[in-house]
């Protein structure tokens, strides 16, 4: 039998410091992968950022106040696309189907906007999370970006189609 999954919820602006420990606790599980406050200025209010871009962030409770797991969505119009953040999740709920939860939030949202694809950019260090991304049917692009952040972070480029629609930077 299966523990029910934490409830999932949008995020509000409180959730700023349990949020930020659930992604520094996250980092800390990769050499060299530090989280410096100063790096997230959208960690100060979550989800009054993912509001004003027209996005979303969802977030699952933890028992005693912390967050189980988070995940956010944000439209890219000129690329009729959605861009997905803030995937983590605690350690003691990987497996649990968590993360397939919180994902169907942000393909929900971005199927109901008639959006033909979803994106986003990974941590190289994240091969597990690269791993759960190919599950659900992303496919990793050419090309890396570098943040020059305090971890010197690379970043792998995602991409998920959704419909029979012409993705970015193509025409019928």
């Amino acid at each position: 039998m299966t523990a029910a999954l934490p409830p999932i919820r949008d995020a509000r602006d409180s959730d700023s410091q349990p949020l930020a420990a659930l992604i520094a606790a996250s980092f800390a599980e990769y050499p060299d992968c530090l989280f410096e406050w100063a790096e997230f200025p959208e960690l100060r209010a979550p989800a009054t950022h993912f509001a004003v871009k027209g996005g979303r962030l969802w977030v699952a409770d933890a028992p005693g106040g912390s967050i189980a797991g988070s995940l956010g969505v944000v439209p890219v119009p000129e690329q009729n696309a959605v861009e997905i953040f803030k995937v983590y999740a605690d350690p003691a709920f990987r497996g649990s189907g968590l993360a397939q939860a919180l994902f169907a939030r942000a393909l929900a949202f971005a199927e109901a906007g008639r959006f033909a694809e979803m994106m986003l950019w990974s941590d190289s260090r994240f091969a597990r999370g690269h791993r759960f991304y190919e599950k659900l049917g992303f496919v990793r692009w050419p090309g890396e970006r570098y943040l020059a952040d305090v971890s010197a972070t690379w970043e792998y480029h995602f991409r998920k189609a959704l419909t029979d629609r012409p993705l970015a930077g193509h025409r019928p």
